[in-house]
C-alpha cells in the first residue's frame, strides 16, 4: 500500500524519469515549505521532493512507502508527534534507522543540539530569516546528503550555518 503526501513537486532538470535524490521535508509551516521548494529549485538539482505536515503523517508516509527517501529534513515543532518522538522513533526502527534526518529549526539551544546529536540525526539546520541564506544552507545540506558516505560528523561540525 501506498499513500501520498499532501503535496509533492517533481524537478528534474535532465530526464524526467530519473530523478537523482529523494527528498522528504516533514514541516508544518507551509510558508516554510514554499521557501524549501523555492530554495531547491534555484538550485537547479535534479530532485524529487515529497513533504508531509505534521508528525503522524511523516510516521505514515514512512513506514507505507515503498522507497524511502534518500534524506528527510524534519522540523521540531509539528502538531500531533513533534519531530523529538519521530526522530527517536525512526531511530528505533529497524527499516528506518538507516534513513538519514536532517534537524531543521530556528532554535538554537545547545543542550537540544547535544540530545538531537547524541538520537542519531546527522546535521542541524538553524532556519535563517534571509532567503538567499536559507537557500545556502539547503543546498549544503543536500550536496552532503549526497555523499555516497553520508555519516553523523562530529559535534562540532553537526550545526550547519549559513
Amino acid at each position: 500500500m501506498t499513500i501520498e503526501p499532501n503535496i509533492s513537486d517533481t524537478l528534474s532538470l535532465s530526464d524526467p524519469q530519473q530523478i537523482t535524490h529523494r527528498i522528504l521535508l516533514a514541516e508544518d509551516d507551509l510558508d516554510d515549505c514554499m521557501l524549501f521548494s523555492e530554495a531547491l529549485e534555484e538550485l537547479g538539482l535534479s530532485y524529487q521532493l515529497s513533504k508531509v505536515h505534521d508528525g503522524e503523517e511523516l510516521m505514515r508516509f514512512l513506514k507505507e512507502c515503498e522507497v524511502l527517501p534518500d534524506v528527510l529534513f524534519l522540523d521540531l515543532n509539528m502538531p500531533r508527534k513533534n519531530g523529538f518522538q519521530c526522530l527517536s522513533e525512526i531511530k528505533g526502527s529497524e527499516l528506518l534507522r538507516s534513513l538519514p534526518v536532517i534537524i531543521i529549526s530556528t532554535s538554537f539551544e545547545q543542550r537540544i543540539i547535544n540530545l538531537l546529536y547524541d538520537n542519531g540525526s546527522m546535521f542541524y539546520l538553524r532556519k535563517p530569516n534571509d532567503f538567499s541564506k536559507f537557500k545556502r544552507i539547503i543546498d549544503n545540506a543536500v550536496a552532503l546528503s549526497m555523499q555516497k558516505k553520508f555519516t553523523q560528523p562530529s559535534l562540532e561540525e553537526y550545526v550547519l550555518f549559513y
